[in-house]
């Protein structure tokens, strides 16, 4: 995820300048953002392999992208879906926990958004992705100022998310070990490449330290998934308040 760092000045004009919402700035989202909207079909193909290995139907998985649509958390969800019983509660608060950070990104939308309709707002961060979140504030940044922009961008990754969700749930079914094709690796490789990317210097470090080891001590002491939750709570309270000193 990009930082962003805008200046009073240029939240105070962003916010005076008129914003459009425009077929047009649709448009111009839904061409920029093809070429990573190509990488996230290779992602969700493999999230369909794996959902299909999770036992998890085409139906299923399908709605898990449509309405969840947020590959991180997905990935956190298979692993606990294997679960018996299910835990539901433990799987929507890891889910909330790693998205949280779409509170940030959509909050730093509000210079540009303030004034469109709430309709046209909530539509479009409903679709809000990392990816079409970055394109979007490098668009406003230099001087854009059609906020279908980000809607446009948005519904490609969707669609192309869910499609590849589909497409990897039927060739899945040809697929009785993911792991000769290193499809079991995709997890760690999907979460080692977010790390990579969210990686902003030694800042991270303590807050990273601290979730790996709750979430080591979990996984040697407690049963079941809890690693995944407590770790990622851990992880969270103390960048929040390293993060406020």
């Amino acid at each position: 995820m990009q930082r962003v760092n805008l200046s009073a000045s240029q939240n105070e004009k962003a916010t005076n300048d008129t914003v459009t919402f425009t077929l047009q700035g649709a448009l111009l989202g839904a061409r920029r953002i093809i070429p990573l909207a190509i990488s996230a079909f290779t992602v969700g193909f493999v999230f369909g392999v794996l959902a299909r290995q999770a036992k998890l139907s085409v139906v299923q998985s399908l709605l898990m992208s449509a309405f969840v649509f947020a590959g991180a958390s997905q990935f956190v969800a298979l692993t606990l879906w294997i679960v018996t019983p299910l835990p539901v509660i433990t799987i929507i608060l890891t889910t909330f926990i790693v998205n949280l950070r779409h509170v940030l990104m959509g909050a730093s939308l509000r210079p540009w958004f303030a004034r469109l309709a709430p309709s046209k707002v909530y539509t479009s961060v409903f679709f809000m992705v990392d990816e079409s979140w970055a394109l979007a504030i490098s668009y406003f940044a230099a001087g854009g100022r059609d906020g279908a922009f980000l809607l446009g961008s948005g519904l490609i990754m969707f669609v192309a998310w869910v499609s590849s969700t589909l497409v990897g749930q039927m060739v899945g079914a040809s697929i009785q070990n993911p792991a000769q094709w290193g499809l079991d690796f995709a997890f760690t490789a999907v979460f080692t490449a977010l790390l990579v990317g969210m990686w902003k210097g030694k800042s991270n470090f303590l807050p990273w330290a601290v979730a790996a080891v709750v979430a080591v001590a979990a996984a040697h002491w407690l049963p079941g998934k809890w690693y995944i939750l407590l770790g990622g709570i851990a992880g969270s309270v103390v960048g929040a308040i390293t993060g406020a000193q």
